[in-house]
Order: C-alpha cells, then structure tokens, then sequence
C-alpha cells in the first residue's frame, strides 16, 4: 500500500499530568535497515508509558519520543534486509518506542505473527507483559514445573500474564490483589491462593500456603518495604525478581536473611535490551507460548479499550488503578 506522508499521533507536550498527552502531526517513519513498518491497529497503554510522559523514563537513544511499546497491526513495508514477513502480514510487535501512532517502525526480530484467532486488541497487549514476564520469571527466576510462585500486582497486566503463564508451566501460584472483587478476578485466572494485601500479611499467607518453606520465586513490582517482606516470605535459594519499584526504590533491609537462606535478588529492564537479545526472548515466545496463545490455554486479560485520542483518559484510568488487565488504544487510521 502507499503509505501517507503525515499522520496524527499522540505526543508528550511536556513532562506532566495525563493532559500532556496531545495529538500532533508527525512524519509518517520509514522502515531502517532490518526494520517492519506496521499500520497500527491497536496498541497497549503500559506503566513505562506514565513513567515517561511525568519525564521520569526517557526513551533510549534513537528510539521515538512518542509514548507507546506495544503494537498490532498489519504491515506495510519492510527496511532492507528484513526478509521473514510480508506486507500485508498481521503481526505484534515490541516497540522501542512510537507506538501511540497509525504507523510505527520497529526491528524485524521483535515483531511476531498474531496467534491463533486472537483480535488486534488482543495481540497489541501480548508483547510488553508477555516479554516481561518471560525473561523474568523463567529465564531470571528460572521457575520449574512443582515450585512456586508468588506474584504481587495480581491484577495488572504483567500479573494476569503471570499467573496464567506459572500455571501453564506448572506452577502453584500466590498473587496479592488490593481488593475482595480483585481477589476473585485472580483466582479467576487460577492462582491458587489470592492475597487481599489490605487485609492480609503476604508472608504469612506464603508461610502457611507452603507449609512453613516459603515460595520459590517471587515477581515484585513494588520494592520499598516489600523487599525485606520478600525475603521473609522466599524459600531456602528462593529467587525474587525486581521489575519495578512502585512502592519506592530505596528500603532499609536486613540481608541476613538474604544471606542465610542463599537467595537470589536480581531485575532487569527491558527497554534497553539489544535487538539481539529482545530478538531471542521473541523466538522463545513464539516456541514455548504462542501455541498455549493460539490454543486458548492462555490468554490476554482486556480491562478496556479507548480511542487513540483518548490516550489521557487511558492513562488517568491507569493511575485511578481500578483496571484488571489490559488497557489498550483503538487506533482508527
């Protein structure tokens, strides 16, 4: 197809609220050497995104100032080089960046055909929380068939990926919602044990869930006091991956126990991971869980669906922090 010159995305005016996100006329980009030019159908609203527009998330070098790391759509052209898709392919995509637009370019090795019957919607929020919880869970935190595995933030996306994921790869697994009706929405996905963390000790519901070992692996997005509740909570050589630091990123921690019980505190990032190495967590996904994707087994939780124009509202509704899932972009041309 012949792609335009111009299109309306939606742009950071300014470091700020949810009201900085604002339509702006932008060159229409051109596929790079080993890059896919994709005609965005939908895209996710992530963390990093708010993260980004307060001015507390830069984009790597060379990557768009645009919001938005996740996308579906078809594509449209391919760079010099890029040889596995077609135009006309409907495919997702893990972007550096861009994604809050009707096109946007992104390295061939990131992109992935759409599982199974899935929609757009649904494909758009595969990649970040799909990605994300791979290389934490099975590749950092290494988590086995028979272990354990105790997931905070049951309800967002990276946690309803999570929870599905751990049971298909056959673990049991713990997750901490804030609420009763939360509660019931995780164990919908099928955690084992739901934790109202408002009402409930963590670490004590994982003592008791274990009978006294602790959990194998523990996926944290919050930090701040919880590390030292992790420790508690994590079994002899337990793992607990950091991913996030809602709850601050600075703690004042005993390590003895970090000591004692022979853990493993690790994190990761992934924005600014290589194309290679983005590249390899892609084939592994396509490997190991498009077909769970495709089969049904698994499946991306949608909370709700704004218009691209309605980028500030989705991001308001992001911090309200009432949303079970996904929170997507329609993106109408």
């Amino acid at each position: 197809m012949t792609t335009p010159d111009t299109m309306t995305a939606i742009a950071i005016s300014e470091p700020g609220g949810a009201e900085v996100l604002r339509p702006d006329t932008r060159p229409v980009p051109r596929p790079r050497a080993g890059e896919v030019l994709i005609r965005v159908a939908a895209a996710g609203v992530n963390r990093p995104d708010v993260l980004q527009r307060s001015g507390h998330y830069a984009p790597p070098p060379g990557a768009s100032d645009l919001p938005g790391l996740e996308v579906a759509g078809d594509v449209v052209a391919l760079g010099e080089g890029a040889a596995r898709f077609r135009v006309g392919d409907r495919v997702c995509a893990l972007v550096p960046g861009g994604g809050y637009a009707p096109f946007v370019a992104t390295p061939e090795p990131q992109v992935l055909p759409i599982p199974g019957t899935l929609s757009m919607i649904e494909a758009a929020g595969l990649p970040e929380n799909y990605f994300t919880v791979w290389v934490n869970v099975f590749d950092h935190g290494a988590l086995k068939p028979g272990e354990t595995l105790l997931v905070h933030g049951g309800t967002s996306g990276i946690g309803t990926t999570a929870i599905q994921l751990g049971k298909a790869f056959g673990a049991a697994v713990l997750a901490t919602a804030g609420s009763p009706a939360k509660c019931d929405a995780v164990r919908a996905l099928g955690a084992d044990r739901a934790i109202d963390y408002r009402a409930e000790d963590f670490v004590s519901v994982a003592k008791a869930f274990t009978a006294g070992r602790g959990v194998d692996v523990i996926l944290d997005m919050v930090g701040g006091a919880y590390v030292e509740r992790n420790y508690a909570a994590a079994a002899d050589r337990g793992r607990i991956v950091q991913i996030a630091f809602l709850g601050g990123a600075k703690a004042e921690v005993n390590f003895s126990a970090l000591m004692v019980k022979r853990l493993v505190h690790t994190g990761s990032t992934l924005r600014p991971r290589t194309v290679a190495e983005k590249g390899a967590i892609a084939r592994a996904l396509e490997d190991r869980v498009w077909p769970l994707l495709a089969a049904g087994s698994v499946k991306p939780l949608i909370d709700r669906v704004f218009p691209l124009a309605e980028a500030a509202d989705a991001h308001r509704w992001m911090e309200r922090g009432d949303h079970v899932g996904k929170i997507m972009l329609r993106v109408d041309g």
